[in-house]
């Protein structure tokens, strides 16, 4: 499973003239493309948009909370595509300057990376994710996130989602110094409303300040 060979597309302003990037990450079966068009509801002059393609649009192909050796070696090669797209993009605008946002395996993937690669960024939105791995996975990441604004939303009924999970990675992320907004959201299912829309919305418009 070779990520790095699947498109990276790009909206917004050119990486070269942007004020600020954001790498979008999609959900499993889904595409980059359907990714994108989330940002017409926050599309911002100056933001420059970048969202990998996931080869055969699964970033890995068992659940998040199956042990990762079993999710191998497509995890690991997701996560070094995720790297590939943050580098360009911070060497582009800075890692103050750049979010992540992910829905649903894409969520996943961006919490994990993120916690993997603590440091101060724009900012990290997580819709119906969570960090990956099963219970008692070891939770032992490096680094500060440094005040990164952090938001966590989901359903409490996710069929995919454990809300237990959420709560997990949200203490994850205070513990590495995120500033972090949880919203759990009763009875929505899987999938993303307007007032996480909202929250993203606000957290690309930041970037820009």
């Amino acid at each position: 499973m070779n990520h790095g060979d699947q498109p990276l597309l790009r909206e917004g302003t050119e990486l070269s003239g942007a004020d600020a990037a954001v790498v979008l990450l999609h959900g499993r079966g889904a595409s980059a493309r359907s990714i994108l068009a989330m940002t017409a509801e926050f599309d911002l002059e100056g933001v420059a948009y970048l969202a990998p393609q996931a080869a055969q649009r699964t970033w890995y192909p068992q659940s998040f909370l199956e042990p990762i050796e079993r999710n191998e070696p497509w995890l690991t090669a997701a996560l070094d595509r995720v790297g590939e797209v943050v580098t360009e993009a911070t060497d582009g605008v800075g890692p103050y300057r750049v979010a992540l946002i992910g829905f649903s395996q894409g969520a996943c993937l961006a919490s994990e990376w993120t916690a993997r690669n603590a440091r101060r960024y724009g900012g990290l939105a997580a819709l119906s994710g969570g960090l990956i791995g099963p219970e008692e996975t070891p939770r032992d990441y490096e680094g500060s996130l440094d005040g990164t604004p952090v938001f966590l939303g989901c359903s409490d009924v996710d069929p995919h989602i454990p809300v237990e999970r959420v709560h997990e990675t949200r203490e994850v992320f205070e513990r590495l110094d995120g500033e972090v907004t949880e919203s759990i959201y009763e009875g929505m299912g899987h999938g993303i409303n307007e007032d996480e829309l909202s929250h993203v919305s606000t957290m690309v418009s930041n970037l820009l300040v």
